[in-house]
């Protein structure tokens, strides 16, 4: 790693948060005549991935400076009175959990850009088509960013407007509706999460992140704990999504612009389950002791639900929509970074962390793919797919169809791949759960788990089957399909790349998270 002092890291996460708001003020602005191309929609595309490339550039940079001997530690710290009268503070920093959350909104940000300058979305002007995009990246990245429970609740919220018109006025069909649900559960959720996080602000006199979870005795009681668990937690929930509060992501995904999934999926819902670690787990542990068997049992019905969702969609004649089962498929995968944060021990919060980033490479190259054959084949209905008029991938586009495979065989956990760890570590910690929690119960909740995993092995490889290796695969009289373009393979090759090397090398993230779990889960004590 190379050594950037401390000042620069500072600069650097200031400009990965406030960079995206800049880039989309300028991207409303007219273009200067010598930048505008051969049009000014191609000169607005190029600024989005200008600007998302800087960031992404700018985030490596901080991992590289990061300090890896010391990933507990918050690093690049930015600490700033905004409202004395409350004691709000314009604080940011970075540690081994936060920081692979941001490199990974860097990446699929710019990735979705670079996708949109080949292949823009049907809709209004691209101007702010690529000002929503940076909004979206300034509020998800300042989510992971701020050490401020309001300013949290602030970037928390600052996401779901650019989504709702990124449904609503690029999206596919009956995008109007998925949009207006989308915005009205997150909006209601994060009404009685804003009482939970004042709650804890006044009961402890501070909305400091880092001082909540490093004070012993921060004044909050266990009732105070378990009322905030509970107001906080349904918000976190709604937005991860949790059975039963996940019913508005199907429709949102189905709905939305290819690009809209893959940040739904890759980036939004790991901001849910990104607060239960962040704030809930190290600030109000007793709340969250009570409340782990329940949060456990959602869980695990989460990862069932889910499964045989997607199965009920991949049967023969179902008429199901290939993003809605992949939309069904997260509420799964989901359920396993769930069911790892209610063990409360360092393996299954380190399980959900790694499942986290797996799920957000993963299901983004998926959402990537599968807008790919809809664009190729004018469908996504499973049944259309499987008939020979369909996309039988191997045979009519087989690079393509490789592709599909490869995210499919990730997203159900083979080993050696990215998916595995994150849901076998969680598993793990259901095993031996933490010191209060009951036993048997997690051992239930384990096993019902596991189970869930041989239903997404079964969903996955029917697709594969249905799609792929349909009657025209291999048919010399089939039609052929466009294969993987150019701008696809630049787009793509990352997710591949990291969901291997992820799979392979476990430990280059496992090394950034343990310790500042351990940390975390001992209420900051070294």
């Amino acid at each position: 790693m190379i050594g950037i002092s401390e000042s620069v890291m500072q600069f650097l996460l200031a400009l990965i948060v406030a960079g995206p708001l800049i880039g989309a003020v300028a991207a409303l602005l007219p273009a200067p005549p010598g930048l505008k191309g051969k049009s000014p929609d191609q000169a607005v595309l190029r600024h989005g991935v200008v600007v998302t490339g800087a960031v992404l550039i700018a985030a490596i940079v901080l991992a590289l400076g990061f300090d890896h001997d010391h990933p507990s530690r918050m690093q690049a710290t930015t600490d700033i009175r905004w409202i004395p009268a409350l004691d709000v503070r314009v604080h940011l920093g970075v540690d081994g959990i936060s920081l692979p959350l941001l490199v990974l909104t860097a990446l699929l940000t710019f990735l979705c850009a670079l996708y949109s300058y080949f292949k823009m979305p049907e809709g209004p002007s691209p101007r702010a088509f690529v000002a929503l995009v940076l909004v979206l990246e300034a509020g998800t990245l300042a989510t992971f960013a701020v050490l401020d429970l309001l300013l949290f609740f602030l970037a928390f919220e600052m996401v779901l407007i650019p989504m709702y018109f990124l449904i609503a006025r690029w999206g596919g069909a009956r995008r109007g509706p998925a949009a207006w649900k989308f915005i009205l559960y997150t909006l209601l959720g994060s009404v009685v999460m804003l009482l939970g996080l004042l709650l804890i602000g006044l009961k402890s006199g501070t909305f400091d992140m880092v001082a909540l979870a490093t004070d012993n005795d921060p004044g909050l009681t266990t009732s105070v704990q378990v009322t905030a668990v509970l107001a906080i937690g349904v918000g976190l929930a709604v937005k991860t999504p949790m059975w039963p509060l996940h019913s508005w992501l199907p429709d949102a995904h189905t709905a939305a612009p290819t690009v809209g999934s893959v940040l739904l999926a890759g980036v939004l819902l790991k901001m849910g389950t990104y607060g239960f670690v962040r704030i809930l787990l190290p600030i109000a542990p007793d709340g969250m002791e009570t409340f782990a068997p329940y949060l456990a049992a959602f869980a695990v019905v989460g990862i069932v639900y889910g499964s045989l969702a997607c199965l009920a969609l991949a049967r023969p004649g179902a008429k199901g929509d290939l993003k809605r089962l992949i939309a069904y498929s997260s509420v799964g995968h989901m359920g396993f970074v769930l069911l790892g944060i209610a063990t409360m021990t360092p393996t299954g919060v380190n399980g959900a962390l790694f499942a986290n980033i797996a799920h957000g490479l993963i299901t983004g190259l998926l959402f990537f793919l599968v807008g790919a054959v809809k664009d190729r084949t004018g469908t996504s209905d499973l049944d259309t797919l499987a008939q020979e008029s369909g996309a039988a991938l191997y045979g009519k586009a087989p690079r393509l169809g490789a592709l599909l495979a490869f995210g499919a065989v990730a997203s159900l956990g083979l080993p050696g791949l990215a998916g595995f760890w994150g849901e076998m570590l969680a598993l793990f910690g259901a095993f031996d759960p933490a010191d209060g929690l009951s036993r048997p119960a997690f051992l239930t909740f384990m096993a019902i788990a596991a189970f869930g995993t041989l239903l997404t092995a079964a969903y996955m490889l029917i697709v594969v089957r249905r799609v792929c290796m349909g009657p025209g695969a291999g048919t010399e009289q089939a039609p052929r399909l466009a294969d993987v373009h150019g701008y696809e393979f630049a787009a793509w090759t990352p997710l591949v790349a990291l969901t291997v090397l992820a799979g392979l090398w476990p430990a280059a993230l496992l090394g950034l998270t343990d310790p500042a779990v351990q940390q975390l889960l001992a209420g900051g004590k070294s």
